[in-house]
């Protein structure tokens, strides 16, 4: 390792150590232009439980980057010079599963938010979105929950309402399970508690269920699939985990 490297790492570590003491929420920028990099940095930096520790213009270094920095949230552009952002959150999920990706693009063709929701990221926003809706959006990924554009969703909804019984009729089993918890107000610990399964997975679930069923949020898809008979939900049912 050269002197640069071992540098490097030593200002990553102890910048991810500080972060930890300060319960910061950690963000990776990943974003070719670096106008758009500079000006995020200065929106997040100055949010008191906000701090970036990092910043790529490829999908290599950023990769390089997330081995070597402690990371909660990236925030992930679809269009890079070497890669997709797409392959990247793809690559995240393997090697880095924890970090929470939220993609910031300027395109909002279905198939490009169908395939990221496809990867289980923690949300999708266009970059006409406002200062306030990116460090909110932020904060709610960090949090564990999910966000999509609204302009997205309403394409979704469009979606659904012209399709919906092609996408119902898609829907597995599991998420069919995770659809009747959702409708019961569990989060995704308390739905990971209930089926057995590891929290990252059932993000995915959830993901997808908003995906086929083109719904703005959970509460949405839940109401949804109530309406549409989706998830009979007995009131003798057995009590369930809501943590």
């Amino acid at each position: 390792m050269s002197l640069l490297d071992r540098s490097m790492d030593s200002l990553a570590n102890s910048r991810a150590s500080a972060v930890r003491e300060h319960g910061q929420i950690r963000v990776l920028i990943v974003d070719d232009h670096a106008l758009v990099r500079e000006g995020t940095v200065q929106l997040l930096e100055r949010e008191p439980d906000m701090t970036v520790v990092g910043q790529a213009s490829t999908g290599a270094q950023a990769n390089l980057l997330f081995d070597r920095l402690a990371v909660d949230v990236a925030l992930l552009d679809v269009n890079l010079p070497d890669m997709s952002g797409l392959e990247v959150a793809r690559l995240l999920a393997l090697k880095h599963p924890t970090i929470r990706v939220l993609v910031v693009s300027a395109y909002d063709d279905y198939a490009y938010v169908a395939e990221a929701l496809d990867l289980g990221v923690a949300g999708y926003l266009l970059k006409t979105a406002t200062g306030r809706e990116l460090v909110d959006a932020v904060r709610t990924v960090a949090g564990g929950d999910f966000v999509l554009s609204g302009s997205i969703s309403l394409r979704l909804a469009h979606r659904r309402q012209s399709n919906h019984e092609v996408n119902e009729a898609k829907l597995t089993p599991r998420e069919i399970d995770v659809l009747r918890l959702l409708g019961k107000g569990l989060t995704n610990k308390g739905i990971a508690n209930n089926l057995g399964l590891t929290i990252r997975t059932v993000e995915g679930y959830v993901s997808n269920v908003l995906a086929k069923l083109g719904a703005a949020s959970r509460t949405e898809a839940a109401l949804y699939a109530l309406s549409r008979h989706l998830i009979p939900l007995d009131e003798h049912d057995e009590p369930t985990d809501t943590r």
